[in-house]
């Protein structure tokens, strides 16, 4: 079995995260207080304190190495990002306002920006870390073999490949299945064309750097 700290340091990262979101799903059928029917709002601050804590406990058992082909990996970002806004963008879905809205704090100056900071520093940080480190660090070797650590970043099976892709897509909400099942496949071939795990972080934090900017333009908020 691989190493325990090791295991943890790829894995309790997400494991907090998702149980932070069903915290938020089970605050919300509590009462219609805003701080339970909206507890993402606190929530999600609390996410990128405690999940970023955790990836600065444990950032020595993460194998980071030299980030290789960043052309190819921005690349694949800015893909990334127009097939997740082509929809509204360019086939005339309907607008998804309805989410996370800062705004709610506009007339209050120093929340308002403290918001958004965190969000983007969930959003462009913390996440791409966490999720990278879990699909691709972790189960896209762990597939292959469960002591992941010997494994070469990027080492290709059907299966390892198939339930990523799977797995990432569907941990998305419903509406973003058909871009976030395409999205495991193209972070997926980042992970094999590159070997590098930083590559995988860079293009995903590129994504979603993109789609936050796009998200505070448009009031889409249902992209958050």
């Amino acid at each position: 079995m691989p190493e325990r700290r090791k295991l943890a340091a790829y894995t309790l990262p997400m494991v907090t995260f998702l149980a932070l979101l069903a915290l938020n799903s089970a605050l919300k059928k509590i009462d219609n207080l805003f701080w339970l029917s909206s507890a993402e709002y606190w929530l999600y601050p609390t996410q990128a304190i405690l999940c970023g804590g955790l990836l600065i406990w444990f950032h020595h058992e993460y194998d980071f190495d030299r980030l290789r082909r960043p052309f190819f990996a921005g690349f694949v970002a800015v893909v990334v990002f127009l097939v997740w806004i082509s929809p509204q963008a360019f086939l005339g879905f309907s607008p998804r306002t309805l989410g996370f809205n800062p705004d709610i704090f506009a007339r209050q100056s120093p929340l308002y920006w403290l918001t958004i900071i965190f969000r983007f520093l969930r959003l462009v940080v913390v996440v791409p870390f966490i999720e990278e480190i879990f699909w691709r660090g972790f189960l896209l070797r762990f597939l292959v073999d469960e002591n992941f650590g010997r494994v070469r970043f990027g080492t290709f099976s059907w299966l390892s490949f198939a339930v990523v892709t799977l797995g990432f897509g569907f941990s998305h909400s419903a509406a973003d299945w058909p871009a976030s099942l395409l999205t495991g496949v193209l972070y997926n071939g980042v992970a094999y064309r590159t070997k590098s795990l930083s590559s995988c972080i860079l293009t995903h934090a590129v994504t979603n750097l993109l789609l936050g900017l796009w998200i505070m333009k448009t009031k889409q908020w249902g992209f958050w």
